[in-house]
């Protein structure tokens, strides 16, 4: 009797535990490649944003002319923009009100607000990055899972039979296989895109965290 071990005969013939791993891990490499395409455009254009804003402010413009032209741009106030915006904000907030409120009071205000934005701009930095995570960990897991059944379910026929043969075999086997293949397929884009986004996203930190303590020197000589 021949057997056919045509990739798509093998799953359509696999049992009904395989085929939901196998739908499993074709469910975490879609949802995974399209995270890894959304946040590669995400971080690009918040580099581009974060680039085209350091111009500006080291540019020499005075503070008060860059928060006008910032205020009338659109999606000014995310990324390093938006922590300059929070902070000059509430900077010039309290120094209309510094009396009797000491000069370094306004000075901290400042500071805690840019702190706030910046420890939002961290969580929107880190969105993704932990279902890439997870992916990346669970994926071998989900696929040996599937594997392990494929070839219980391969000696549980070979047990039914007097005479086995190496036909009765290799479909289980073979179906097996697969399940530990998709499962690389899932994780292992995942690893590679969590390490080279964590990177990425950590530098994008440094430079916010740098640029805020770089502001609050200014904001003390103002």
């Amino acid at each position: 009797m021949e057997t056919n071990l045509s990739f798509i005969s093998l799953i359509l013939e696999a049992s009904l535990v395989v085929q939901i791993v196998m739908a499993i891990l074709v469910l975490i490499i879609i949802v995974t490649c399209f995270l890894i395409i959304r946040k590669y455009l995400e971080l690009r254009v918040i580099k581009k944003a974060a680039d085209r804003f350091e111009d500006q402010f080291w540019s020499g413009k005075e503070l008060n002319q860059l928060y006008e032209e910032l205020g009338k741009q659109t999606n000014s106030n995310e990324g390093m923009e938006g922590i300059f915006q929070a902070g000059f904000k509430e900077f010039v907030r309290l120094r209309k009100h510094e009396e009797p409120r000491a000069s370094m009071d306004v000075l901290e205000g400042a500071q805690r607000t840019m702190r706030i934005s910046l420890a939002r701009e961290i969580d929107k930095l880190e969105t993704s990055l932990s279902f890439l995570a997870t992916a990346g960990s669970i994926s071998p897991y989900i696929g040996l899972f599937g594997t392990v059944v494929g070839i219980m379910n391969s000696f549980r026929a070979l047990g039914a039979v007097q005479q086995a043969t190496l036909a009765m075999v290799a479909p289980g086997i073979a179906e097996a296989l697969i399940a530990t293949a998709m499962g690389l397929m899932a994780a292992i884009p995942a690893v590679v895109a969590y390490n080279k986004y964590s990177h990425e996203v950590e530098q994008l930190i440094n430079r916010y965290d740098t640029f805020v303590e770089e502001f609050s020197s200014i904001l003390q000589r103002q």
